[in-house]
């Protein structure tokens, strides 16, 4: 059976995108911090018929989170689809306006968003490669595209983030991997609404656009999804 790893893997978008690709016969790996809550959100997929296992890895850890793609990747014969969506808590983000964003605000978020995306495709690229087939997509909020001041300094890093993908979307199509790597830009909050004035969405909303992106709209580099 084909499979996805899903780094970042929660509760609302985490899995429901394990639900999506998992209901068209995908294994699902799952990839975040907390063992426990991974251990749950396996049982609730198991118990659909999907069969998952969970991955724990920090993604400011790049090796850990290098081995534990490597640990998915054994157990289910490769993997097909990445999707890299890792959140912050309030306990550990801080959310900064630009004029009082320290470059430590920024440092943080380009390890979480960034510098964690690269390493985890770099732990799948070359087996895609060797296949010359492979899905590879990225999360943002739709700040990356229209920042928004209240959180200049998580729009930076996802907009690095942005730009690093279209870049690679870009490499691998001209070169014929048979590779997509695409955006997905959510412009909106997901289940309730954390700031003012930006509505929320229901993450099955959502995830019709990672399968399309996987499916029928591989030349893409980006999607994005309104309220």
């Amino acid at each position: 059976m084909p499979s996805i790893a899903i780094v970042g893997a929660g509760p609302q978008m985490g899995l429901a995108i394990a639900r999506t690709f998992g209901s068209q016969g995908f294994d699902v790996a799952l990839i975040s911090r907390n063992r426990d809550k991974l251990d749950d959100l396996v049982g609730k997929l198991e118990a659909e018929g999907i069969d998952a296992a969970g991955f724990p890895a920090n993604v400011l850890d790049r090796a850990g989170l290098t081995r534990a793609i490597e640990s998915a990747a054994a157990k289910f014969g490769g993997i097909e689809v990445l999707e890299y969506s890792p959140v912050g808590t309030f306990g550990s983000t801080a959310l900064t306006a630009p004029t009082g964003t320290e470059p430590s605000h920024v440092e943080f978020e380009m390890n979480f968003q960034l510098y964690g995306a690269i390493a985890a495709t770099q732990a799948v690229l070359p087996a895609m490669r060797e296949a010359g087939a492979g899905t590879l997509l990225y999360t943002t909020g739709a700040g990356s595209i229209w920042p928004d001041p209240r959180v200049a300094n998580v729009n930076a890093a996802a907009a690095a983030l942005r730009n690093w993908v279209m870049n690679l979307h870009k490499e691998l199509a001209d070169a014929g991997t048979g590779i997509q790597a695409a955006h997905i830009g959510i412009d909106s909050s997901i289940g309730v609404s954390v700031i003012p004035g930006v509505g929320a969405a229901r993450p099955e909303q959502i995830t019709p656009l990672y399968w399309d992106l996987h499916t029928v709209k591989r030349d893409q580099a980006e999607l994005v999804f309104k309220l």
